[in-house]
């Protein structure tokens, strides 16, 4: 099995529609795949091209489980959940340990399990902040694309901004991304 037949056979298992949300999920997944891939060439990550792509195609792919209507989720979960929802699946398929982390981590600049008690927020109690050069790759690509308004690239201002509004701790996380990957 190819790279991409092994991450294109979850994807079509699970968005298997040609409708809106399959549509809105595989813009979303290329523009931050190919945004990962081309920092881990840029700045000679060394990461596996394979991994990279694998990680970065699937990293919401719990998204479809989740109540989102302004970007066609139709499921039951918090969308807070999608990470968690979609770490489980990717396990749950036998897909890399690796991939599954960062669908797991990617969220926001990663969330503590300080965050998590002090918002009350609708996760088991866990630390999904990344660790990994790869969960790191793909959450701070992730950053710079949207799955709602018209999807296309936002500035680094504009990211700055939006993670700002979570805290002093998650821009001081996303700063630390910024140190490790540059301007993209």
């Amino acid at each position: 099995m190819t790279a991409e037949a092994d991450y294109q056979a979850i994807i079509d298992k699970y968005y298997h529609a040609d409708n809106e949300l399959r549509a809105i999920y595989m813009k979303h997944a290329r523009q931050v795949t190919d945004l990962a891939l081309a920092i881990n060439r840029e700045r000679g990550l060394g990461l596996d091209e394979h991994d990279v792509a694998g990680a970065a195609m699937l990293h919401d792919i719990g998204i479809f489980a989740t109540s989102a209507p302004g970007i066609h989720c139709t499921g039951t979960e918090s969308y807070m959940r999608h990470g968690v929802i979609g770490a489980r699946l990717l396990r749950d398929e036998a897909m890399p340990e690796e991939w599954a982390r960062v669908a797991e981590r990617h969220t926001g600049t990663g969330i503590t399990m300080e965050d998590i008690i002090s918002q009350n927020l609708d996760l088991p109690l866990a630390d999904y902040c990344p660790e990994t050069m790869l969960e790191k790759l793909v959450c701070y690509a992730d950053k710079f694309y949207s799955k709602s308004g018209n999807m296309e690239k936002k500035p680094l201002n504009r990211v700055r901004n939006s993670i700002a509004r979570h805290g002093g701790d998650s821009l001081a996380r996303f700063d630390e991304l910024y140190n490790l990957f540059g301007k993209v």
